[in-house]
């Protein structure tokens, strides 16, 4: 039997002309804030903001440092810089592990049967009894 083996399965499938779906949503993602810009700004402000919008959302489209999405990399980053960078390894407790193991196969063991003379005495003699 043959069977078709996908490949480039890491490439993402073009949704919009050339651009991934990704890639249009950062950029829709622009031109929403270049209109927001275009209603609040006057003229000279609004043409500072198209150019400083545009490279940081063409930047989000298109920009991949060490063949990640950009994006990713500045979560990275920000996660880098506030977590703690010294890591202590601790055991975590295996022979707690074993010891409730081991008293959880205890306690499945059958009780042990306390024998009481009185008891004992009394089943042997009917015991004798039937015999006789």
């Amino acid at each position: 039997m043959l069977f078709n083996v996908p490949q480039f399965i890491d490439v993402e499938d073009k949704v919009v002309g050339p651009l991934t779906a990704r890639q249009f949503g950062w950029l829709a993602a622009g031109g929403v804030c270049v209109l927001v810009a275009h209603s609040f700004l006057d003229q000279s402000a609004f043409v500072i903001s198209v150019v400083i919008i545009g490279l940081i959302f063409g930047a989000l489209a298109f920009y991949r440092p060490y063949n990640q999405p950009l994006i990713k990399f500045i979560t990275s980053s920000v996660f880098f810089v506030y977590r703690p960078k010294l890591y202590i390894w601790q055991k975590t407790g295996m022979r707690d592990v074993r010891k409730e193991k081991k008293a959880q196969a205890i306690a499945e063991l059958p009780k042990r049967k306390i024998f009481d003379m009185k008891k004992t005495k009394s089943i042997s003699q009917l015991l004798d009894q039937k015999h006789q």
